[in-house]
């Protein structure tokens, strides 16, 4: 059995001898006059006409019967039969096949024909080659379960894992459509920075690099929320943005450090006005996609037609732990709560009373939650950017929307007193200096911003990966990225 460098020298020299013949293994142009899907398609009016036609793809299988070569060509939209007869190509071009090898890309020019076993081919009558392949396809790819090795070359996994390419297919289709119906209601796409002075818009500890040009320390941004609220500030009433996010913690089957997030505002809104369009628009743009409100997940089946339920934090977290929160008001008397009633959390830093809250809930109570519901009157503690809810200053206007022990949404009525939302940032700057990386920086320039005055504007955000994730069936929301990060080896 050859060695794989046997093999690459075998084809490097193949690529040797075809440039000695003065053939250009790597042209720039093509001649394709249809996708191999739409010559499948129209076969039979293809075969009855005997026009000819030109294909082109990666050649994934060939093998030579006497004078007869068959090989199975694939481009982006499906594969197909070719089929290459010695006595039409002549002799020379017949044996000149020995230097083209699985993998190579191919154009092939010929008419459409039915083999004695009924299969839809194209009998070639010429062959040019497009792209010579170095390497070997490997042989046992299919079926492959070590997901570090498929992200590491998701070229392969693409190539033979037709399921993986319609899941990006999906994801593509479910980007454009939530797109066009922000558009329909009257949003506009935007684009805010990357790079930020100060990270902002979310309790998550930043990524931090160095602007050489002005000599600054910098970070990725870890929402794009705070800029978007600027834009609220200057006079646009609806703006959305599709923002690749960076947040330095750890990785999950539900969490990455690098995603992607919708986040979009609307002037002159509350929380509960967004509510009602997050369910018109996901189960539209989840019908529209998929054909379908019930999505598989696991072994179970989720149906997102509406209304969908709206359950209280308080009421969730008692039910499930036997701690009301709103009798624990300081994170001593809360931390004392749950030790009483032996509970063990996982998360072992310094947290103050809304940390605590966070993964009591996240422990306990999320993974609970099936079917889409909407999480209501969270504590401030838990949202320094989220207004306040009248009648009750302990709890904010905010939901969230839970399917499958997943936040897909978060959304809020956006604080809009700067005075507030200044002491929000220096309690949130007290617990950094405490302890708590993901806590807020006091965002003075933010502040100005609100003193010159922000109308009512309720906010929403959404994970795109953790979506897709979840209406693909995937097992791990790095299924959902096309290319997530590996650690090298």
């Amino acid at each position: 059995m050859e060695s794989l460098d046997q093999i690459i020298a075998v084809r490097k020299d193949k690529l040797r001898r075809l440039r000695d013949k003065g053939v250009n293994p790597y042209p720039s142009t093509t001649d394709r006059t249809l996708p191999v899907l739409g010559f499948v398609e129209r076969f039979n009016a293809l075969k009855r006409s005997h026009k000819s036609v030109i294909l082109a793809g990666r050649l994934m299988a060939k093998r030579e019967f006497g004078g007869l070569t068959f090989g199975l060509i694939k481009d982006g939209h499906g594969d197909v039969q070719i089929m290459f007869k010695k006595d039409d190509i002549g002799a020379k071009a017949y044996a000149d096949l020995e230097l083209i090898d699985v993998g190579d890309i191919v154009q092939v020019t010929g008419i459409a024909t039915l083999t004695k076993k009924g299969e839809k081919t194209l009998l070639v009558r010429k062959l040019v080659l497009l792209a010579k392949s170095l390497r070997p396809l490997p042989e046992k790819w299919h079926g492959l379960t070590d997901q570090e090795t498929r992200f590491r070359q998701r070229y392969l996994d693409l190539i033979f894992n037709p399921a993986v390419k319609e899941r990006f297919l999906i994801r593509h289709h479910l980007v454009q459509a939530i797109r066009e119906f922000l558009l329909e209601q009257g949003y506009i796409e935007v684009d805010t920075p990357a790079l930020q002075p100060m990270p902002g818009g979310a309790l998550a500890t930043p990524f931090k690099t160095r602007y050489e040009a002005v000599g600054a320390d910098v970070y990725l941004r870890i929402a794009p929320e705070l800029y978007l609220k600027r834009l609220i500030v200057g006079g646009f009433e609806r703006v959305f943005e599709f923002a690749r996010v960076f947040r330095n913690e750890g990785v999950s089957t539900q969490h990455l450090q690098d995603f992607t997030m919708l986040e979009f505002y609307q002037a002159y809104a509350d929380y509960r006005e967004l509510m009602k369009l997050t369910e018109k628009m996901l189960s539209g743009v989840i019908k529209k996609v998929l054909g379908t409100t019930k999505v598989k997940f696991g072994d179970k089946t989720i149906d997102f037609k509406t209304p969908w339920p709206v359950k209280s934090f308080r009421e969730l977290i008692l039910k499930e732990t036997g701690i009301d929160i709103d009798k624990h008001l300081t994170a001593e008397k809360l931390q004392a709560a749950i030790r009483a009633k032996k509970i063990h959390l996982t998360f072992a830093g310094c947290a103050g009373r809304g940390k605590l809250i966070d993964e009591l809930y996240k422990e306990k109570v999320r993974p609970k939650l099936v079917n889409p519901m909407f999480l209501v009157d969270h504590p401030l503690d838990l949202s320094p950017l989220a207004k306040q809810k009248e009648g009750d200053q302990t709890k904010v206007q905010r939901f969230q929307l839970v399917v499958m022990g997943m936040e897909l949404v978060n959304a809020f009525s956006e604080l809009n007193d700067p005075i507030d939302q200044a002491e929000r940032f220096r309690e949130q700057a007290r617990q950094k200096k405490a302890g708590d990386k993901e806590a807020h920086s006091m965002d003075s320039d933010f502040v100005k911003a609100l003193e010159y005055g922000m109308p009512p504007t309720a906010g929403w955000g959404m994970g795109i990966d953790r979506l897709v994730a979840l209406l693909t069936n995937a097992d791990s929301i790095r299924e959902a990225v096309l290319f997530p990060f590996v650690k090298s080896r």
